[in-house]
């Protein structure tokens, strides 16, 4: 899969990892650029299987993503909309479209993240975020609106009731560590841990099958909005999808001819195991 000529970032591919560096001076801002961009590299992702992973970066030492551009928003219908008459706003659609693309996505976040910056990084399957370098905001209450990048229907999610409305209506700055504390990343590390973790991290899913990759984010993702009865259908039904497309049976029937489940050794080394049974195809 070609993953070129876009204009807010780069995409380079090793392995099953592709890396989008993110750089669209000054400050990364979150325009109609981006939107496209973003819609285009989901559209290819869709239809690649060699990606597992896609890590979201930056090269700009002070921006992630630093907010949606207000240009866009002055235009902005001062009547209230009816509710059977409102449709998606472009920004909803598009991080959306992202949170469903088959790979495993993850932000490493090291600068600003504010506004539609942090719900593009919300729009992501997992968040680590640098000490020192990373911050993040909504300010969208104090500007007369609220987060409409699936920031006020993503926040809680993460965050829980309570901590999501501190968020919003607060309107402040936080830094990593409280991030992780509010559950809007999955971990703070040091500026120098940072790269070494998520790398590591990718390196492992990448090696992975596709489809259970895949398989896995629409259960978790589905068993959020289903009753436990309906999200445990929807669990068996993508193990059937998994087992379709993978060599799962494969593996299994080699780790019981083997006997390496009754292994005391093995059972100690399941994290070395589960990527030595790669080789099973």
């Amino acid at each position: 899969m070609d993953y070129k000529n876009f204009q807010t970032f780069t995409a380079k591919q090793t392995g099953g990892i592709l890396t989008i560096d993110i750089n669209f001076g000054p400050v990364n801002v979150q325009g109609q650029e981006m939107l496209a961009d973003l819609s285009s590299l989901c559209l290819r992702l869709e239809r690649d299987r060699s990606v597992k992973v896609v890590v979201f970066e930056s090269s700009n030492p002070d921006y992630w993503v630093c907010h949606y551009d207000t240009n866009l928003l002055r235009d902005m219908s001062i009547e209230a909309v009816p509710r059977n008459e409102v449709q998606l706003l472009d920004l909803q659609a598009v991080l959306e479209r992202l949170s469903k693309v088959p790979q495993a996505t993850i932000a490493k976040i090291e600068g600003f993240a504010r506004g539609g910056g942090h719900e593009m990084a919300l729009a992501l399957d997992m968040r680590f975020a640098a000490r020192g370098r990373a911050k993040f905001m909504q300010m969208e209450v104090g500007m007369g609106i609220l987060p409409c990048g699936g920031g006020a229907s993503r926040m809680a999610r993460q965050a829980g009731l309570g901590k999501a409305l501190e968020i919003i209506l607060g309107a402040r700055d936080w830094d990593a560590d409280e991030a992780e504390k509010f559950g809007t990343i999955n971990k703070a590390l040091d500026a120098d841990e940072i790269g070494p973790y998520v790398n590591a991290l990718a390196e492992r899913i990448s090696k992975f099958p596709a489809d259970s990759i895949a398989a896995s984010k629409r259960a978790v993702y589905a068993s959020i909005d289903l009753p436990i009865k309906e999200a445990l259908k929807e669990e068996a039904y993508q193990l059937f999808q998994a087992t379709s497309r993978t060599p799962a049976v494969k593996r299994f029937q080699y780790a019981d001819d083997n006997g390496a489940q009754f292994d005391h050794n093995n059972q100690k080394n399941w994290e070395q195991m589960v990527m030595d049974i790669q080789e099973v195809n």
